[in-house]
């Protein structure tokens, strides 16, 4: 892939590192750059980091990867794919499936299913995850397809300037709406249990109850998070007193459901490359209309 950029009269004086930098190119990746064969051009001809751009120049990038991602074996498996072009990559993932391979599992991941499908386009692909998914947590995942998609996406990601909103089914009537703000630290002796403690990370969860069910006595809730904290809506409405059922950690009651009720709904951010806003949604999975609705729309405010 090549980006080409147009130099302006507001870039004179800019050496092409900075630019490359305010337009969103990692250290690590100009690096790359400098050591691949016509990484950095000007008007076809190869130009060092140092050199102060012109206005009427035309900087070329080639971004360049011959290799797949090692290590990782490319499995058939349901890939449901919400939208893609040259950049990046949006699915839908189902329940039971990890985002990377481990230890004990090294080919039932979706790494391995997004592998057999750039396979089978004959396509190299690194594997990037931008945002994370527990195994059992179903919803909206994107991938970066190639470095500086990564780059941007990534620091977007620091900058919380991809703004995540949640599904997820607890126990009880939960309170209309409101703000967790708990520190979340890592439970003594546990590799992967969190619990809130005050000497913990700074967590903070908005939540609004969007129905009720009387049938079942479960809420369904939409959510919002300011951080990031592993297991951070699962801990938190524990601790608020209405945890999520089929929650294996917190609260291991599978009557209704067999993992935790927690559904990564919708995204909203700008194309790292185009700058245009993009806007997606994945509807309720089956195993989470035991509440008794299908669809949520109409429950949830835009402004939420």
């Amino acid at each position: 892939m090549t980006m080409t950029y147009r130099i302006t009269q507001p870039q004179i004086e800019m050496t092409v590192e900075q630019y490359l930098f305010d337009q969103g190119y990692s250290r690590g990746l100009i690096r790359h750059l400098r050591n691949t064969e016509n990484g950095l051009t000007i008007d076809g001809k190869l130009v060092y980091t140092t050199h102060r751009l012109e206005p009427g120049e035309t900087l070329t990038v080639l971004l360049k990867e011959e290799e797949s991602s090692k290590h990782i074996v490319a499995t058939p498996m349901p890939l449901h794919i919400v939208y893609e072009d040259e950049h990046l990559l949006v699915v839908n993932k189902e329940a039971g499936v990890p985002i990377h391979p481990s230890q004990g599992n090294f080919d039932h991941t979706l790494a391995n299913g997004v592998a057999h499908y750039f396979k089978e386009k004959g396509e190299s692909f690194v594997y990037r995850a931008i945002n994370r998914l527990d195994r059992d947590t179903t919803g909206l995942l994107i991938l970066a397809k190639n470095p500086l998609s990564a780059c941007i996406l990534s620091d977007m990601v620091k900058r919380r300037e991809i703004h995540r909103r949640y599904l997820a089914i607890v126990c009880g009537k939960l309170p209309e709406k409101g703000t967790i703000d708990m520190p979340i630290k890592r439970v003594e002796g546990s590799t992967i249990e969190r619990c809130v403690d005050g000497n913990g990370d700074e967590a903070r969860t908005h939540y609004k109850r969007l129905y009720y069910d009387p049938v079942t006595g479960h809420s369904l809730a939409g959510l919002c998070l300011e951080t990031g904290r592993t297991h951070q809506i699962r801990v938190h409405l524990k601790f608020l007193g209405f945890p999520l059922p089929g929650d294996f950690l917190y609260h291991p009651d599978y009557r209704y459901i067999k993992r935790q009720a927690l559904h990564s709904f919708r995204l909203d951010f700008l194309h790292p490359i185009k700058k245009v806003p993009l806007s997606f949604e994945a509807p309720l999975p089956n195993d989470m209309q035991f509440i008794g609705i299908t669809s949520t729309e109409g429950l949830w405010d835009s402004d939420f």
